[in-house]
């Protein structure tokens, strides 16, 4: 036992620890104890600043009392409600406190356990969304150079970072990306969001020539890329790529795992930009 009275582990073989060079952490691990408010801290107190927010789903910070209040209280009701033809009325009242926080329009809640299985939700719901109007022809995904949208099959097609990718081959077929935003040369000095790249998102219509409209479900994007270096967009480039989408009747997927719910000010990127 440590000074913390944390207990060490006397083996590190059996956890295979994602994103991570096994060999050299288990070589040299780095332990966290314990969180309260933004800070983690090691065995021997050692502070860290949580800049992240665990992965983007602690940002409440570590600790609350209300929190762990609330999360006892429920558990000491109900602990898990199956949702196959069957559900719990704090579920449905979730659902409608969430729909109130989302633009206009968007009143319908899916929930899922992960950034991962949300973006292949909603990548799945695309495809059966055409198809229930009579468009099974729309089978095409569109993802982002750059993009990260999590780790299951369809999230890391419509991905763009390739070291996420080359290991798993061909990934899912039908797939096409739109260029990044990043680099541009008169951007080079630009504070919040850059004057230059709106003009990024027509590469949508040269995709729309090469394939067909018909055949294009979705374009999925992050607002703000997170994973590849927090890429704020330019002005006007969300909105031209809204139109274009609209235009061809592609639906837009804004993956907003990373800045939803007030992480960046408002409840949702595009609403605070709109």
């Amino acid at each position: 036992m440590n000074e913390m009275n944390v207990p060490r582990p006397n083996n590190l073989d059996a956890y295979w620890m994602p994103y991570s060079d096994n060999k050299y952490f288990k070589a040299n691990p780095r332990m966290i104890a314990r969180a309260e408010g933004m800070s983690y801290f090691t065995a021997d107190g050692a502070e860290i600043l949580d800049g992240t927010a665990g992965l983007w789903c602690c940002n409440a910070g570590h600790g609350r009392v209300q929190i762990k209040e609330a999360i006892q209280k429920q558990a000491a009701i109900l602990d898990y409600a199956p949702t196959f033809q069957l559900g719990h009325p704090i579920a449905f009242e979730a659902a409608a406190r969430i729909a109130e926080l989302t633009p206009d329009g968007m009143d319908k809640v899916f929930f899922t356990n992960s950034g991962s299985e949300s973006a292949d939700t909603a990548l799945k719901i695309a495809l059966a969304y055409h198809k229930a109007r009579g468009e099974s022809s729309r089978v095409r995904l569109i993802g982002r150079e750059r993009g990260y949208h999590g780790v299951g099959f369809g999230g890391m097609s419509v991905g763009g970072i390739g070291g996420n990718r080359k290991q798993f081959g061909a990934l899912l077929p039908y797939v096409d990306h739109l260029p990044h935003t990043h680099g541009i040369e008169a951007n080079r000095f630009a504070r919040g969001m850059p004057e230059e790249g709106a003009h990024l998102a027509d590469a949508l219509e040269n995709l729309v020539a090469l394939h067909g409209a018909e055949t294009i479900a979705a374009v999925m994007v992050e607002p703000i890329a997170g994973s590849t270096g927090v890429l704020v967009p330019p002005r006007g480039y969300l909105e031209r790529l809204r139109a274009l989408c609209t235009k061809h009747g592609i639906l837009l997927i804004f993956d907003e795992v990373i800045t939803g719910f007030g992480r960046i000010g408002t409840n949702s990127a595009p609403s605070g930009w709109a």
